[in-house]
């Protein structure tokens, strides 16, 4: 991967140059794991005039969750306690003779900004805005499969999950016992944190587990997902605790499914993001269901579990071939429950198959 942070690298500094900058500062975490191959905790890294380097307040570790740096990158560690990386950054990239300094301005605060300027007076900062997020949206297949790995965890913990007794059992007991499966089965940790819904809570979008316990005739809700070298993978189930599910069930999770399915079918190379969230969203619209709808259809995922693109009604914006999204529609009924069917792919043209499902756990109406 060592050649590939480079390649990385290199695009992000021709758009710096295009710019007229002559250096930049990546701090944003994501950011600096994408470039670097690792993100030790408060590291930067700076893209020098002569020299890249990666900023650390202590020596990096080989923690699976930090990543390990790019071999030929050199790092850069700070001498004593309680000093800035992106401050010591701004101090080399002077001493390099830049001129400029592009910085993620998203993520910096006020107060660490101004002192940047204050340690290095001569140079002129620019807004480096969102170039690396934007170089992230499309992957690589050694991305996709740090991803395909993370969501045949997550497969394979759910469907133990499900051969498990869980009537009376509670949200919070299950979602800890998901967790540790991830672990277990090679994750580097989940990839968000899991959210289990029973009864009247199933169907709610990152619904907080509660201490309530599993009831014959529920709606059971599972969103999950694993971290794998940094990459996070998303899955989201519901079944029916019973033999047999309620006609209204029955109704209620075909109509979500018909929903998830025609937004599955719209990922292709060159769609809308508008477009794959309208041909969800109108299946549901069409039933009566206009205000039980999240506010978006689905997402990017990534080394962040929320990434670009925003599959919203109001996102702009085309779909490019290796960009992994989710599609997660659903419906939540308050006082009722609800239905949530979420799987992660990635957009593939027609001529390689179509979009690449990752995550296989049936779609079916279990009763469990």
């Amino acid at each position: 991967m060592s050649e590939m942070h480079a390649i990385r690298r290199t695009r992000l500094r021709e758009q710096c140059n295009a710019a007229g900058n002559a250096a930049a500062l990546v701090t944003r975490p994501a950011n600096v794991r994408y470039l670097a191959g690792a993100a030790p905790r408060g590291a930067v890294l700076l893209l020098g005039r002569t020299e890249d380097l990666l900023v650390c307040p202590g020596p990096p570790d080989d923690r699976p969750t930090q990543g390990r740096p790019d071999e030929t990158l050199r790092v850069h560690t700070l001498l004593g306690a309680g000093g800035d990386p992106a401050v010591a950054a701004a101090g080399l990239a002077e001493a390099q003779r830049a001129d400029s300094l592009a910085v993620e301005e998203h993520h910096l605060t006020v107060s660490r900004h101004r002192a940047l300027a204050s340690v290095a007076p001569r140079l002129r900062f620019a807004d480096l805005s969102a170039a690396v997020e934007q170089l992230r949206v499309v992957k690589d297949e050694e991305e996709i499969s740090c991803l395909r790995i993370g969501a045949e965890i997550a497969d394979q913990a759910l469907g133990e999950l499900l051969e498990s007794i869980l009537v009376g059992r509670t949200e919070r007991h299950l979602a800890l016992e998901l967790e540790r499966r991830l672990v277990d089965h090679g994750a580097d940790g989940p990839a968000f944190p899991t959210s289990v819904a029973t009864g009247p809570n199933a169907g709610r979008r990152a619904h907080r587990p509660t201490d309530r316990r599993v009831e014959e005739g529920d709606f059971l809700s599972v969103c999950l997902g694993a971290m794998y070298r940094g990459y996070r993978c998303e899955i989201g189930r519901t079944f029916v605790i019973g033999t047999t599910p309620a006609d209204w069930q029955i109704e209620l999770y075909d109509l979500v499914f018909a929903a998830q399915r025609a937004g599955r079918e719209t990922l292709a190379p060159g769609a809308a993001h508008r477009d794959v969230d309208r041909a969800a969203r109108q299946v549901l619209d069409s039933a009566g269901y206009a205000e039980a709808l999240p506010a978006l259809t689905g997402h990017g995922v990534g080394l962040e579990i929320d990434e670009d693109p925003q599959l919203a009604p109001a996102s702009m914006g085309k779909l490019d071939a290796c960009v992994p999204v989710t599609v997660e529609p659903g419906v939540h009924l308050p006082g009722r429950g609800g239905v949530r069917i979420d799987d992660t792919l990635v957009v593939r043209p027609e001529a390689d198959g179509g979009p690449e499902l990752l995550t296989i756990t049936t779609k079916e109406l279990l009763a469990l």
